[in-house]
């Protein structure tokens, strides 16, 4: 395993001319952009110690202090949004998991299945996703820019789904697959099969990194790609934020970087390459389950996981996301979401509630920009605190037994801060040096930074903005900065609700700070 000392990677830098400001876009040539995300990383884990690589990266480039996913604080979400620049309400990816029956009229499907991407397209005349992705804007421009992708997790198929020729030059691999299919056998010849999975996702993602490097950029490194890791989201769901496994899928995904910009020095292209490393979003670990269909039941609903048949008028399909869940109510009866909210508000692990017309006490799901065309009846967010784990991690959260985990291990998806604020640091020609960025920041900027970056105008305005206030180059202009405390309750009987989202903005883009909740009884 390849690792870079500290001393190593800020020579590299330095050599490299990456400490001199840059004066303008144009004045480099064959211009490039890596993004390498690393799935749930925490900012309170970045130090010397766990992650040298990108401890040193920091120094020669920008820390975004307060950066965001946004809600559902999820991988395909977040993926989606790094993909677009978009929140769920515009690319129409608002769950990892989310119930479409012109899919399935059963029950829910994974959001980054293949087969589900495939059959969404195929309904949707090539709009599964609302929007256009980074990838596919490049490669839409005259002359078309390369692109390459590769994850060690399906979720990059939402960052370019494409199929395309055997010969084509830019390329994607999921979890061990590649679109074109043609491209594998070569990876597979010199690496080797794509690893089981152990007790991490480790091999896996020192197998996808070589695989990139190795093979994707064999002819050259192309002007936009994108790494995902999968760790140390793996480790930590099992074990939870802290312990050692974690700490140990950090370290590796630190040495991954640090081949990442080993490569790119040895192929000459650090000097005209931008690197962004960011998380899709935080972690907690579970203090305990709620299991709402057990709950539901007694309490005078049809709840249930998957339809054995038709849903009659009124049945509840409970869709788990973690530290979130989707509630779809067969016909949209009204009478029953009302009794489901009230019902819901009474309830000791609900956080926040979210419902398609902001009923009493709830938010309206455009609040947290969830409101996609096929958008649940209502989504509920679990409460959360700042307490701490066995390992001294703070954030526990509430989650959905649907979700299959159980106390003790790590989680996320919710309204809780410790999942809403995740990574991102950048460092490059174009980026200022040793800078600590306070403003807020979000993945959906991504997406139009880079395209600021590399010279091109996306078709339609992105949701996010373009960080200027990082950057060396001229940007738009930063005009405001706001943060807005929302509140709502409702008084049912001996029992009054109250519930909150804290939102931040810069330019009118909003950032979910964290949000919470819960019933109090009336004295």
């Amino acid at each position: 395993m390849i690792s870079l000392s500290t001393a190593r990677l800020l020579f590299i830098w330095a050599s490299s001319g990456l400490l001199a400001l840059s004066g303008s876009l144009k004045a480099a040539e064959n211009r490039h952009v890596v993004v390498v995300v690393w799935d749930g990383m925490r900012p309170d884990f970045i130090n010397a110690k766990n992650t040298p690589t990108l401890w040193a990266l920091a120094q020669e480039g920008v820390t975004f202090q307060n950066h965001h996913s946004v809600f559902v604080s999820s991988t395909e979400v977040n993926g989606t949004a790094l993909g677009t620049g978009s929140h769920p309400g515009t690319s129409g990816v608002m769950a990892n998991k989310e119930y479409r029956p012109g899919i399935n009229a059963s029950k829910s499907v994974a959001l980054e299945d293949l087969e589900v991407i495939r059959k969404g397209d195929a309904i949707s005349h090539d709009r599964y996703l609302q929007v256009a992705t980074v990838a596919e804007i490049l490669r839409a421009q005259k002359p078309a820019l390369n692109t390459t992708i590769a994850g060690t997790k399906p979720v990059v198929l939402l960052l370019d789904r494409a199929e395309r020729a055997d010969d084509s030059t830019s390329r994607i691999l999921f979890e061990g697959e590649t679109l074109p299919a043609a491209a594998l056998p070569a990876i597979t010849a010199a690496l080797g099969a794509f690893p089981p999975v152990g007790k991490t996702k480790i091999e896996r993602d020192s197998w996808t990194t070589r695989a990139l490097l190795e093979k994707l950029w064999a002819e050259g490194v192309p002007s936009y790609s994108l790494l995902w890791l999968a760790e140390p989201d793996f480790a930590q769901h099992a074990t939870s934020p802290g312990s050692e496994t974690s700490l140990a899928a950090i370290r590796n995904s630190d040495d991954q970087l640090a081949l990442v910009l080993k490569i790119l020095e040895e192929k000459k292209a650090l000097p005209n390459t931008d690197v962004f490393v960011v998380s899709d979003h935080g972690f907690s670990t579970i203090e305990r389950n709620a299991d709402l269909v057990s709950d539901l039941a007694p309490n005078g609903f049809v709840a249930t996981r998957a339809y054995a048949k038709a849903p009659a008028n009124g049945d509840v399909l409970v869709v788990a996301n973690g530290g979130s869940a989707n509630l779809y109510v067969a016909g949209h009866d009204q009478a029953v979401l009302r009794r489901l909210v009230e019902f819901l508000q009474t309830r000791d692990y609900t956080g926040v509630l979210f419902t398609r017309d902001a009923l009493p006490g709830t938010f309206p799901l455009a609040l947290a920009r969830i409101d996609t065309p096929e958008a649940p009846d209502l989504v509920i967010s679990f409460q959360w605190s700042d307490g701490a784990n066995i390992h001294g991690a703070p954030g526990l959260q509430i989650s959905e037994i649907g979700g299959e985990r159980g106390p003790g291990e790590g989680n996320h998806a919710s309204l809780s801060r410790f999942d809403l604020h995740n990574i991102l640091l950048a460092a490059g020609p174009d980026f200022k040096k040793g800078v600590t960025d306070p403003l807020p920041s979000g993945n959906t900027d991504l997406a139009p930074t880079i395209l600021w970056l590399l010279g091109v105008k996306p078709p339609k305005p992105m949701d996010g903005r373009v960080l200027s206030e990082a950057l060396t180059v001229p940007g738009p202009k930063l005009e405001s900065f706001d943060t807005v405390r929302h509140t709502a309750s409702a008084v049912l009987g001996a029992v009054t609700w109250h519930q909150y989202l804290t939102i931040s903005s810069v330019n009118g883009v909003p950032y979910f700070d964290e949000g919470n909740g819960g019933p109090h009884r009336v004295r």
